[in-house]
């Protein structure tokens, strides 16, 4: 039988069954007994730098790299050198007509407007896909992401690298386990946005720079004259490309609290900010209200919780945090009984305290060095008497982030941060972002996806540009 077609039924038969099991003690991860040992995975990567360095890199430790894409000649180039062998574009689209057959799974490290495009045509032949956080651009593209990916079984992950710290996990399990008590509010910040926002649309045109590909960079967006305010970094203030510091940051800083509340599907969601026009606002408060909502471990329902939203400098109140200070980003999770404060992007680095003082009864052990503690939390942690036990572990604990991804590839279990989760995380995250441009509380109808509000509504969506609609559903138009 041709390579081709053994290539392409391993790859089937692998991402049938990449939602599979993690099993064993150790909880290692078991891989499908019919996976040929003698293939390895083709990797294309869609944008290769800044993230996408990283990301290309992170392919081809696992696999071989077939193609490389960036609308950028110059970065395109630079990542010619480091994959020879890999066939060079400047368009998605092209790539994927052309390498279809030759590719198993894709990286997608593009700016946040181009990733449902790039992601769903990938998906949509059958490919493997690794996309970057936020996962998308809109809810709606969430949405459609999630049912893409289980419509063609393929392995999928987003580029929350916090999922797979074990620290996340094991607060995840202590939270879970009920040993905060009633969960009451949850508070996470960050230090974003560290470009510009709140300013308006330039008024001078400039010339495109030599090899940058500008109409490809605009994708899916209205077209717009170039200006070298929108690149390479400062597209994430725009709100045509970006998702400001919110999207930026939350899939990190807020994933831990979403995932061990199950903070899924906010009822209502309230924004405080400065101007929003063009741009995302210089800074933000938000509040999401939860409802009572069924635990995903299945054991009951959670009790309402509010999740409130810190960005551009605001911060949580100081009666959180009694004698210390608040690090650039961090998360709280206040309870009846314990509280739970992480000074760390990810929540994967915390501390547990009796709610209402400073006295910590159990603390991780990246936070148990003085120095980590005095430049984090600008206080000394000490456990007085005996330190709380955390619960034995009911999550697998990680091999590596990317290397879950490589494992789903190749027919094992899917990674944590599949896009069944990461999806889901996602529209809680950039609920907040409908709410920031709708200047009013938003409701949420999750059974119907609607907001009851046919201006709000649009805001789930975005009009396509003629061309980068690159599956039927991104097709969308609004209500006359």
């Amino acid at each position: 039988m041709p390579r081709k077609s053994t290539r392409r039924s391993f790859m089937q038969t692998s991402a049938a069954i990449g939602a599979g099991i993690w099993t064993g003690h150790n909880l290692t991860p078991v891989f499908a007994q019919s996976r040929n040992t003698s293939e390895k995975i083709n990797f294309a990567s869609i944008g290769v730098e800044g993230k996408g360095s990283s990301d290309s890199r992170d392919a081809s430790n696992h696999g071989n790299m077939v193609a490389i894409c960036d609308i950028d000649e110059k970065r395109l180039e630079k990542a010619a050198a480091r994959y020879p062998d890999a066939k060079k574009f400047v368009d998605y689209r092209e790539m994927l007509a052309e390498m279809g057959d030759k590719i198993d799974a894709v990286t997608v490290s593009t700016p946040d407007h181009s990733h449902a495009p790039a992601s769903l045509l990938a998906m949509s032949m059958g490919k493997n896909c690794f996309t970057q956080k936020p996962l998308t651009w809109s809810i709606h593209e969430a949405k459609l992401m999630r049912d893409m990916a289980n419509e063609k079984g393929v392995a999928t992950q987003m580029g929350n690298q916090g999922t797979s710290n074990n620290g996340l996990r094991e607060a995840v399990e202590i939270v879970r386990a009920g040993m905060l008590g009633d969960i009451k509010k949850v508070h996470v910040w960050t230090n974003r946005p560290v470009w510009p926002q709140g300013a308006g649309r330039p008024e001078a045109a400039e010339e495109i720079p030599k090899g940058l590909h500008w109409d490809l960079f605009l994708g899916p967006a209205p077209e717009r004259p170039y200006n070298s305010v929108y690149t390479p970094f400062k597209w994430r203030g725009w709100l045509d490309f970006g998702t400001g510091a919110l999207g930026d940051m939350a899939c990190h800083t807020a994933n831990m609290a979403v995932m061990a509340c199950d903070l899924f599907d906010a009822k209502t969601v309230t924004a405080k900010s400065t101007e929003i026009g063009e741009q995302f606002p210089s800074n933000s408060t938000i509040e999401f209200n939860f409802g009572e909502r069924p635990r995903g471990d299945g054991e009951g329902n959670w009790g309402a919780v509010n999740l409130h939203w810190y960005d551009g400098g605001n911060l949580p109140s100081q009666d959180l945090l009694p004698g210390g200070k608040f690090a650039s980003s961090g998360s709280i999770i206040e309870g009846s009984e314990l509280t739970l404060i992480s000074p760390d992007d990810y929540g994967a680095e915390f501390a547990l305290f009796k709610t209402g003082t400073a006295e910590p009864v159990y603390i991780t052990s990246g936070l148990r060095d003085e120095k980590n503690q005095k430049r984090k939390l600008g206080m000394t942690l000490t456990v007085k008497g005996d330190p709380i036990t955390p619960p034995e572990p009911t999550l697998p604990r990680s091999p590596g982030h990317f290397k879950e991804y490589a494992i789903a590839c190749s027919g094992g279990p899917a990674a944590m941060s599949n896009f069944n989760y990461a999806s889901r995380l996602t529209h809680t995250i950039l609920f907040g972002n409908v709410a920031l441009r709708s200047g009013k509380p938003v409701n949420w109808d999750a059974e119907k996806f609607t907001c009851g509000d046919v201006e709000t509504d649009k805001l789930l969506h975005r009009v396509y540009r003629e061309g980068f609609a690159t599956v039927p559903a991104l097709n969308w138009q609004p209500k006359a």
